[in-house]
């Protein structure tokens, strides 16, 4: 009997442990968007290679090597529509555009900042 009564913890904290990495699991596959989006258009996508976004650009800071631009959804960062001020990577991005134009770009979260790494008129 005292034999069973030192496994029985032994069983509850195995099992504890299990359920926790299953619901982890479970969790991650979830904010991936599920088993569809993890095996197909999520695991295709290398990082840096995001769509392109539709935007208006509203304001330039060359100085501040800023932008802000009315944008719409930005997929790869799970973004609604909205204005927004980004960084740039390369402030000569901020040389091909002026403030009224529309453009396509590309943006990413780096460093916890949104940085534009792309960015041309759009046609």
């Amino acid at each position: 009997m005292k034999g069973n009564d030192v496994k029985s913890p032994k069983i509850v904290v195995a099992t504890a442990v299990f359920a926790f990495i299953f619901q982890l699991a479970a969790g991650a596959a979830a904010h991936a968007g599920g088993p569809e989006k993890v095996s197909g258009e999520k695991m295709a996508r290398a990082p840096g290679t995001a769509d392109m976004t539709d935007g208006e650009v509203r304001k330039i800071d060359k100085e501040a090597r800023k932008i802000t631009i009315r944008h719409g959804e930005i997929k790869n960062l799970e973004m609604p529509p909205m204005t927004m001020v980004f960084q740039v990577t390369d402030p000569a991005l901020l040389d091909r555009v002026r403030a009224g134009d529309k453009i396509r770009f590309k943006a990413e979260k780096s460093g916890g900042a949104f940085v534009v790494t792309e960015i041309n008129k759009a046609k």
